[in-house]
């Protein structure tokens, strides 16, 4: 009878221990908050978005006001047009707003940055777009900018005297 009550303990605790790890496994990857949050949706349209990700941040003066839901390619256009979505508590956001793809960090993930340009007095709301936006900066683009302007600039005769 006493190694039956243990073994009912023990499934009780690794029942418990699941439960614990996927609870733990949705609070890191945001499922959760995405599932119970209301919130409206924008859009912005970049010429390069880098390696950002669905689900990757929007801050707005280093804090989390969103995430991105969708990334997808204008064929038209021939544009990254990045679908943001923004927790209605920020529902102040001037319509006059720019959008910039950083890193954090020099290795991290990459998130977008909304900045205030001014102070309009109309809001971003549901399907409103970004009119101002600076695509992401790509490392390897800038070592070969440099390596090609320094290759360059030896090849070119020393003033004459």
């Amino acid at each position: 009878m006493q190694s039956r009550t243990v073994e009912i303990w023990v499934g009780f605790f690794m029942l418990f221990g699941f439960i614990a790890i996927l609870i733990l496994a949705m609070k890191i990857s945001n499922l959760t908050a995405l599932a119970t949050d209301s919130s409206y949706e924008i859009i912005a349209r970049f010429e390069n978005v880098g390696g950002l990700k669905p689900k990757s941040p929007v801050k707005m003066s280093g804090v989390r006001i969103g995430r991105v839901t969708d990334i997808r390619f204008d064929d038209e256009l021939y544009e990254a047009v990045v679908t943001i979505k923004i927790n209605s508590q920020y529902n102040k956001i001037p319509i006059d707003t720019s959008a910039s793809i950083f890193t954090a960090g020099l290795l991290g993930e990459q998130y977008i940055a909304l900045k205030t340009s001014g102070w309009s007095e109309e809001f971003l709301q549901q399907g409103s777009e970004l009119t101002k936006t600076q695509s992401a900066i790509i490392l390897e683009q800038l070592v070969g900018k440099f390596l090609f302007d320094k290759a360059a600039g030896d090849s070119t005769p020393p003033p004459a005297k």
